[in-house]
Order: C-alpha cells, then structure tokens, then sequence
C-alpha cells in the first residue's frame, strides 16, 4: 500500500507541475514574450479563423448602403459662403460686424456643375466656394435663388462631374429607408441612415412677404445636423428624392427630426432658375384651410380631409375654373390632396399658363374642373427676372452670357446710363462693366445694389473692364 501512494503521489507531482506551467504561460506570468512578433500579423491570423464570410453577404441587399454611398458623397459638395462685413442697428445702437462665413452642403445634379442647394446657404454671401469629395475647389456663380421654397442653383466651371440623378418623391413611402449625406459641422462626406417619418410636413419655418412660401417637406430620423443644409436625402437605389432643408430641435442639433424639400419640386425651381433666373409660379388664386373634424361638423362638409376654400379670389384661375367657396379640393392631376401642403406643393410644381384637373367635392357631389394657372400678376406671362435698376440716380443692367464670353469675364454690371450723382462725380464713364467691389464679385445688379449697400460712408474701389474689353478700376466717395 505503501509503495501504491508513493507513486500516486508522484503522478500527481508530476500533473500539478505541467499545470501550473501551462497556467503561468496562460496568465503571461513567464518572463518569455509571445511566439509572435507583429500584432496585426497576429490578428490577421486569428481574423481567418474567426471570420468566415464577407461583410455585404451577412446582411440582406436593401440595408447594404456601402455601393450607394461611396457614389453619393462624390456627388455631394461642400460649400461655404463668405459676407462682407456690415452694420446692423438694434434700436438706438449700430453695431459693425465683421467678416463672417457659414458652410453647408450641396448635390450636383448634371455633369457640367450644377449644383443645387438651399437658399438660406447661399443668401446674402459675398463669394460661394464649392469644394468637391476631391479636394478640388471653385468660386461659384448663383444663378438664382428662391425663398419661397428654400432652393438656389449654383454653378461651378468644370465638366465630366459626378452628377446625383433625381428621383420620384411622389413615390416615397414613410417607413422605407433613406440615405442623408452633407457635411454636419464641417466633417465633410458624412452618410447618415433612417426611414421617411412622414409627408407633406409643414414647420412653419418660412416666411414670404406674399405668403407664398412652400413647405411640403419629407420627414426623416436619418441624422442630419447644421452643416447637412442643402445636401442629399435619398432612396437605396441612390436616387435623389429631396434636399436636406431643416432641423426640429430644441438645441440645434439632431434631435430625431429632420425635413427635405422634396425632388419633384426641386427639379421644377431648378429648372425655372436655369431657365429664366426667377420661379415661375402657378396659382390658382383661393385662400385654404386643411379640413378638419372640427371644421367638417360645423360647415356639414361630407368628408374630415382635404383643403376647404373659403375665399376665391377674383379673376383669379380658381374662380375661371369655377372652383367656389366651401368646396373641398380632394385631388390635383389624379394625386389625392388631403392638406394644404400637398395641394401648394402640387400646384407649384407648374407654372403659369399651365392647365390642372383639380377634383373637388361641393356638397355631396364629386366635381372636376381644369383650371389655367396664373402668376402673381393676375395672368399667365412669364415673370422676367430684374435685369436693370437704378442706382443713386445712374441705371445698371445685367451683361449676358454671350457679351460676357466675349470678354473673358463671368459676368458683371454694366454702367447703362450715367445721370448727375456719385456715379458721374467719380468719372466713371458709361459703359463701364463692373465685375468687382471691394474684392467681391458682382454678377447681376441685385449683388451690386447689396454690397454697395454695406459700404456706405467708405470710399469704394470698383474693378471691371469697358465695352471694348480694356480692364480699368474706379474709386468712388460712398
């Protein structure tokens, strides 16, 4: 017995001294490194073992953003927007502020540097400089801009771009998935996922002297914070259904609700802007309310959705068309209306002289009329962008394209007619073509009004060349 625990004793002698060694290996307590020398080699290593399949086959095709992405910010720029400085005045005290800039983002939408954008980007600025995925960077031209719906169209001088193809926002569906991709506090190229939230969202952010602003916004929780302003909202095919406007937020960032113009209204203002420098807009000329419970109960309306019309406005198209007081517009061209923001949305996606179908119900009846759309004016001619103003006594108007090709320049003011002033008292001579004040360029005679406007009281030095092409510069006493 003896000699049998004499060697079970040493058996366990022996199996304690393995373990402890290979447990002080395992606890790193010997002095010896590992048998590797490169961690990454070492990783790598393990990685094959570990991973057995590739990334975009581990999860379903439709939330494989990676393809649509990597195409989307190449067509997404980066754009800041410079001002002069200026005063400002707050009841008894004038302030001067400084030099200042803010960025955004904007989508090219054709291959030769059109590029679309916010208004409230762009609006104002002294110079635009739009930067690429690239690096690449260029001084761009606003070829107009639109309060009423938020949008501006600028252009870059490049071709063969990377340009976003436009989508069907008519087609959206809340719930389905959407891409947002801009530059949020200056981190360029960010792609951000969510679902549509809603459609035809109205903020109430806004505001037209004519009250014909538009809100018909797509709502989304994709992330989108300052910064993210005029850049891409789109569908997982990589299609573009709206620009990236607004934020709902009680401290200025992303707080779950985010709202784009949508692209079937976008492609219609920028073509306008493309075409004729202004939105042409359709009107039908009522005043509206959203049909509600409330209101459906107390007027004996035969529905509980839709726009009510409680004023027609005379001559207007509504009235022609024979659209009356207390009829509900439940339709417009076969798309169901059921507020105020569908049907303004639907309605300003054409312009004057344009025919629609709209659907109404008067009672119980259900009624179709086509009604002519008209503009602002009270008919259907198309709305010229100013083209001439007077400034200080003295008449300026806008070069065109092909006089501005033929002097090398991107386009100016030209000196039409000098009257007696501050003008002629600096012996600038008529015909004289301003292309810069102070450094900033000028393009139409809105952006020579503007600047000149902030320089009052300073002497201003005036760059541009004359009719016969020779470059001179002026300084005139403000």
């Amino acid at each position: 017995m003896g000699r049998k625990n004499l060697i079970l004793v040493f058996i366990a002698a022996v199996l304690g001294g393995l373990v402890a060694i290979n447990g002080s290996k395992l606890l790193n307590f010997s002095n010896e490194g590992p048998s590797y020398k490169s961690i990454q080699e070492r990783q790598q290593e393990l990685g094959v073992k570990a991973v057995k399949t590739k990334y975009s086959s581990s999860i379903p095709k439709e939330l494989d953003f990676t393809e649509v992405s990597e195409h989307a910010i190449n067509s997404v720029v980066h754009i800041r927007s410079s001002y002069d400085s200026r005063v400002t005045t707050n009841g008894f005290f004038q302030y001067q502020q400084g030099p200042s800039q803010s960025s955004g983002s904007g989508v090219i939408v054709s291959d030769d540097g059109y590029i679309v954008t916010n208004n409230h980007v762009v609006e104002d600025a002294a110079t635009v400089q739009v930067v690429l995925n690239d690096n690449r960077s260029y001084e761009a031209k606003v070829i107009g801009t639109d309060p009423t719906t938020d949008l501006a169209l600028v252009k870059i001088d490049e071709n063969n771009l990377p340009f976003m193809a436009y989508g069907n926002s008519d087609d959206v569906k809340v719930g389905q998935w959407v891409i947002a991709v801009g530059n949020p506090f200056n981190l360029t190229s960010t792609v951000t996922a969510g679902i549509i939230s809603a459609k035809a969202r109205n903020i109430g952010i806004l505001r037209d002297e004519n009250n014909l602003q538009i809100e018909s916004f797509l709502q989304t929780d994709a992330v989108v914070n300052p910064g993210n302003s005029g850049g891409a909202l789109i569908d997982i095919n990589g299609r573009l259904i709206g620009i990236n406007s607004a934020i709902a937020s009680p401290t200025g960032s992303y707080a779950g609700y985010a709202f784009a113009v949508p692209v079937n209204l976008v492609k219609k203002v920028a073509d306008d802007l493309l075409e004729f420098g202004v939105v042409q807009r359709g009107l039908l000329g009522i005043r509206i309310n959203d049909v509600t419970a409330e209101l459906s109960d107390r007027e004996d309306l035969s529905v509980v959705q839709g726009v009510y019309v409680f004023e027609v406005n005379e001559n207007s198209a509504a009235e022609e068309a024979g659209i009356k007081e207390k009829d509900v517009i439940v339709g417009v061209d076969g798309n169901e209306v059921s507020n105020t923001s569908e049907l303004q949305e639907l309605v300003a996606r054409h312009r004057p002289g344009d025919k629609v179908t709209v659907k109404l119900i008067r009672g119980k009846k259900d009624i179709e009329v086509e009604a002519t759309l008209k503009n602002t004016g009270g008919n259907t001619s198309v709305v010229e962008r100013v083209t001439e103003s007077e400034i200080e006594g003295s008449v300026f108007e806008n070069i065109d394209g092909s006089e501005a090709k033929d002097l090398g320049i991107k386009g100016g003011v030209k000196l039409k007619d000098l009257k007696d002033g501050k003008w002629k008292d600096a012996g600038i001579d008529e015909g004289f073509i301003i292309t810069e004040v102070d450094k900033t360029r000028v393009y139409t005679v809105e952006d020579l009004k503007r600047v000149m406007s902030r320089l009052e009281g300073q002497r201003v030095l005036l760059l541009g060349v004359m009719e016969n092409g020779d470059k001179t510069y002026y300084s005139i006493d403000w």
